[in-house]
């Protein structure tokens, strides 16, 4: 039990890192359960047509993540050896890469919009109106988000950055006031109050890309202004040049990294468009459910960049025994916290549907969505600890196979036969689905008993 519980110190390091992060992301999660009542209530169609985007929205964030983490991992080992030009490379790279994928994804997303919105668009559960309004809903919505792409990548290179180097309240506060300026100018924007134009779902838009910028602001402004506390912004775009070396090391590290997120958040796509087989409801129904379980799962979210961080440091500090012994306490504390959550969420599952302008199906459906999330927390729980510990160490191939290529060699294909070749309900097909992920919790449990993650990988840098 000592290897797995901590004292107080260690739980008072660990909320240190963890409860920025989670009441940035708890609040990030709240006024985005606040926005999807505020679309709920102006209807079914609106709130489908919204949730589509978002989730191939998702696949584009997703991959932005993916390209940062490994130069986060870089950067958070440079930041445990004391080496600030390391990290300060390491953020030019973030930069260079954010920007590129943003063009990318823009152009993407203008080219095949419409063609990726239809792929969830069924005529099981909703009439032809119904489909033909929701796709309009979604096409005026991904319009006006495009605008929001770029100060989002570049917002999340600077934050991840002041993570890793143990300075989490900044990016907390700046998330904070865009969570509120986004509802303030939802209230705004989609019901038409204090004399603003009544704009619906291109409202709920531009106020995401108005909160973004002004997140982007706040973020750069204390950056720049507080060099002393953040030695890296020091000279930062002095020169544009990083080594050539380190550019080779972070894309070998990379790109399993980012073909990694791409990839899983395209499985999750595509695990939600098998859902969708099953009629608009379901999507409505899925949709409700995720922006609540959203809400509840800041903990094990935030405790995958409590490992990401602290195991991080700790390992370019060269203390394997010490990496070891806080990660085992770190997912021990995940997976405990989460099954205390669940129960709670279990309860209160049938009391959220309420807030919504629905049906009783959509309501009964998103409440057995919302128990299946919580009954599967702790397992998501071990699943996330146990990726962030093998990426901590740079062990990105095994990351790749232990993410992505199970979700695409075990998960979808599982999904898609049940969808499509059994008459399964919807809520044991989303249930089946969730309990495959029992045996990559045992994979990831050998893989970080083992230790295969325990190295230094900036050891060699200069």
């Amino acid at each position: 039990m000592k290897h797995l519980i901590g004292d107080k110190k260690f739980y008072a390091s660990v909320l240190k890192v963890a409860v920025p992060i989670m009441i940035q992301n708890g609040i990030s999660n709240f006024v985005s359960l606040l926005d999807n009542i505020m679309i709920g209530q102006v209807g079914t169609e609106q709130m489908s047509g919204i949730a589509i985007v978002n989730q191939l929205m998702f696949v584009f964030y997703l991959g932005i993540f993916g390209a940062l983490s490994a130069a986060g991992i870089f950067g958070a080992q440079f930041y445990g050896k004391g080496d600030h030009e390391g990290v300060r490379h390491a953020l030019r790279f973030k930069l260079y890469i954010s920007v590129f994928l943003v063009v990318l994804g823009i152009c993407a997303f203008l080219k095949f919009g419409d063609r990726l919105i239809l792929l969830y668009l069924h005529d099981e559960g909703g009439t032809t109106q119904s489909l033909d309004a929701a796709l309009q809903y979604g096409r005026e919505y991904l319009a006006v988000m495009l605008i929001g792409l770029l100060p989002f990548g570049i917002e999340e290179a600077y934050a991840s950055t002041l993570r890793e180097c143990g300075e989490t309240r900044l990016p907390m506060i700046a998330g904070i006031v865009a969570v509120f300026v986004n509802l303030g100018f939802n209230y705004l924007l989609i019901f038409g109050h204090f004399g603003f134009p009544k704009l619906g779902v291109t409202g709920a838009a531009i106020a995401t890309v108005i909160s973004r910028y002004i997140q982007l602001l706040i973020v750069l402004l204390w950056t720049h202004r507080h060099t002393d506390r953040v030695p890296f912004a020091k000279g930062l775009y002095r020169e544009f040049s990083i080594p050539g070396a380190l550019v080779g090391k972070i894309a070998i590290k990379g790109l399993p990294l980012m073909v990694n997120e791409i990839l899983w958040a395209a499985g999750m796509a595509v695990l939600n468009q098998c859902y969708s087989l099953r009629g608009l409801d379901a999507i409505a129904g899925l949709n409700i459910a995720s922006t609540i379980t959203n809400l509840f799962n800041i903990v094990f979210i935030a405790m995958g960049s409590a490992i990401s961080i602290m195991v991080g440091q700790l390992l370019g500090a060269g203390k394997m025994e010490e990496a070891k012994d806080t990660d085992a306490k770190l997912i021990t504390f995940s997976v405990l916290s989460c099954i205390g959550i669940g129960a709670v969420l279990m309860l209160l599952a049938p009391l959220f549907p309420l807030f919504y302008n629905t049906s009783d199906q959509v309501r009964s459906l998103a409440t057995g969505f919302i128990r299946v999330g919580a009954a599967c927390m702790p397992i998501y729980a071990f699943m996330h600890a146990s990726y962030f510990t093998l990426r901590s160490g740079g062990k990105t191939l095994i990351t790749f196979c232990f993410d992505s290529v199970f979700l695409w060699a075990v998960s979808t294909p599982a999904a898609f036969v049940l969808s499509r070749y059994t008459a399964l309900p919807i809520l044991m097909l989303y249930l089946s689905v969730q309990l495959i992920d029992l045996i990559k919790c045992a994979i990831g449990f050998v893989l970080v008993k083992k230790g295969v993650w325990l190295q230094n990988i900036v050891a060699k840098e200069q």
